[in-house]
């Protein structure tokens, strides 16, 4: 089931018409069974390989705590058997060569065609599994301790507003709140309201509208480097609108029922560096692998040869993360590389160091960097990606540069939400914010409410005429 289907807003108004009249334990009981049925709407079958990893990880956690000189030993069953079925059902394919077809044929399974492996993929897979091994390994490491009842922990695994796509949540946060009684908030009712509309408008007017763009440009066999890049650009716009979206569904849906969801963008375009990029940009992913991987490797505290070392290991471990192709573990290279140079430039001398007159510079820089990148993340046909970047700029024509401003100009248009919503929001923060304890003023309920038609109505106006699904649902 995806956010943008009617089939969700049905399932979903019928849910919150009992689940406020429930008491708490009915409520999770509930949610459980409505996390399974979102889950299991088109595949079933999906929901065995999530309850047999969450079995394995409940006995494991409790294990630890039950015996805790053997815990290394029970954290070692958690990771093999989350990490195998991950790189079974993810990367068959790419570990075997391309020969994953072949495999399943061999096993018997001989009408599939490769239309059927890759439908194999359980959705959101990658989410649930690193939520998992977090939990699991902060039972390991003693920073909290483990679910007893079986139930409030499924619950924490399939929470379903986050489950598919993210932001993955640590349990300290997540299951802190479900395993609390929750009461009704009007005041946050109508901000989870809004919050859904403004995802609802950028998925079907700003990220579908762009991907039109984007998808027409990479399908030209060979693109003139101007109208390449505007369809990088249309790219990076599909691809923050998209996914900033899914986000803001899952969290204004989560706000309805009760509990908080993690941010997961925090203007990340508006980044001055690469490093503050990734402080900005999917924010729950990049904080798993600075916690499980990068510190655990030793983090900054090595030589700088080591330092260099752990970065590139774990952005290339965060590119293989997002796909079994060449070009993810290219991209991460590209970023762990940047990572790698900035923090040689912090290290130089400090007359290097630009100040604040730069800032506006700055990002436009770091714009440009990440938008290079997500040229590596959207072709995955090394061939085509070598002939993207061997386009001369001066071979381009006058008409193909006017085709570019057109297009670029187009994309600048569908994300002009975007950049208001960026611009008033420091403005809204400063003069709007009311505290939990005291009630809104008059002005932030009718900004509320205002903000909702206006939303509506551009949803109605503007929405692209064919919607696909969220990009990361691939992930």
């Amino acid at each position: 089931m995806i956010f943008h289907s009617f089939q969700y807003v049905v399932f979903f108004v019928a849910l919150i018409s009992v689940y406020w009249w429930l008491p708490f334990r009915g409520q999770n009981l509930l949610l459980l069974a409505a996390s399974y049925f979102f889950y299991g709407f088109v595949h079933p079958w999906f929901l065995i390989l999530l309850t047999a990893t969450a079995l394995i990880d409940y006995f494991t956690s409790n294990r630890m705590a039950l015996d805790p000189a053997r815990k290394r030993f029970y954290l070692g069953i958690t990771l093999v058997a989350n990490l195998g079925v991950l790189c079974s059902f993810k990367y068959l394919d790419f570990l075997s060569g391309g020969h994953a077809l072949e495999i399943v044929h061999w096993l018997g399974f001989k009408q599939m065609t490769a239309q059927d492996v890759a439908a194999l993929l359980p959705v959101g897979l990658s989410f649930y599994t690193f939520q998992s091994i977090a939990y699991v390994m902060d039972v390991y490491r003693g920073e909290i301790q483990p679910q007893r009842k079986l139930l409030d922990f499924l619950l924490f695994v399939s929470f379903f507003p986050q489950l598919v796509a993210g932001p993955i949540q640590r349990a300290a946060f997540l299951s802190g709140q479900l395993t609390k009684p929750r009461v009704f908030d009007a005041r946050i009712a109508r901000s989870a309201v809004v919050l859904i509309l403004w995802g609802y408008l950028k998925k079907l007017a700003i990220a579908d509208n762009a991907a039109t763009i984007c998808n027409k440009v990479f399908s030209l066999d060979q693109p003139s480097w101007p109208v390449l890049w505007a369809g990088v650009f249309a790219f990076a716009v599909q691809i923050f609108a998209d996914f900033s979206a899914y986000t803001d569904i899952a969290r204004g849906s989560a706000r309805l029922l009760g509990i908080d969801i993690a941010q997961n963008f925090n203007h990340p375009y508006l980044a001055s560096s690469p490093p503050d990029f990734w402080r900005r940009w999917h924010i729950s992913l990049s904080t798993w692998f600075r916690d499980y991987v990068y510190i655990p490797l030793g983090g900054g505290r090595c030589s700088q040869g080591r330092v260099m070392v752990n970065i590139m290991l774990t952005f290339l471990l965060s590119g293989l993360w997002h796909g079994a192709s060449w070009n993810y573990l290219l991209w991460g290279a590209y970023h762990g590389a940047l990572l790698v140079l900035w923090r040689l430039w912090e290290r130089g001398p400090e007359a290097w160091r630009p100040d604040r007159f730069w800032r506006w510079p700055q990002i436009l820089l770091t714009f440009g960097l990440v938008n290079f990148g997500w040229l590596l993340f959207r072709e995955t046909d090394l061939r085509m990606l070598g002939k993207y970047l061997s386009s001369n700029p001066f071979a381009a024509s006058g008409a193909e540069w006017q085709t570019a401003v057109y297009l670029f100009t187009s994309v600048l248009l569908f994300a002009l939400p975007i950049i208001i919503q960026t611009a008033l929001h420091p403005w809204i923060e400063r003069h709007l914010h009311y505290t939990d304890d005291a009630p809104p003023p008059w002005s932030w309920a009718l900004l509320q409410g205002v903000t909702a038609a206006l939303l509506i109505v551009g949803i109605r106006l503007l929405a692209a005429p064919d919607s696909s699904d969220f990009i990361y649902f691939q992930f």
